[in-house]
């Protein structure tokens, strides 16, 4: 099995709701966000999938993020922006993008899933999102 893993950064605020602790006041972190892909088998090219096409994606997702307070984001508003829900929601964008890419170079022999999405909070706390 190869892998290839891909990291960017993005800062946001966030409070997380009936929760009783420091948290649930609005805060900020310096997110890292590490996607993993793997795969089974190389492209002609000796690839699974280019760093520059995950990284491209990737970017664009963590801007919808960056220096926004995530409680009032789309995607939270049915839950807490937790660390766990950010790796979600960052795989659920993401995963799309990764079927397509997927299909559009089958034809190079290449094949590859998301295996993880981290999200750290800090340099020590990280959730993560594995599909099954």
């Amino acid at each position: 099995m190869f892998s290839v893993r891909v990291e960017e950064y993005f800062s946001a605020a966030h409070f997380l709701s009936d929760y009783h602790g420091k948290c649930e006041r609005l805060h900020g972190h310096n997110y890292r966000v590490r996607v993993t892909v793997k795969g089974s088998k190389l492209d002609k090219g000796g690839m699974l999938l280019d760093f520059g096409i995950i990284k491209k994606k990737l970017r664009e997702i963590i801007g919808l993020y960056d220096h926004m307070n995530l409680n009032e984001c789309e995607d939270f508003r049915d839950g807490n922006p937790s660390a766990e829900r950010i790796a979600y929601s960052i795989y659920k964008r993401l995963s799309p993008f990764i079927d397509e890419a997927q299909n559009g170079r089958a034809s190079h022999g290449s094949n590859f899933t998301i295996e993880k999405v981290e999200v750290f909070e800090t340099d020590k706390n990280l959730a993560a999102y594995m599909p099954d």
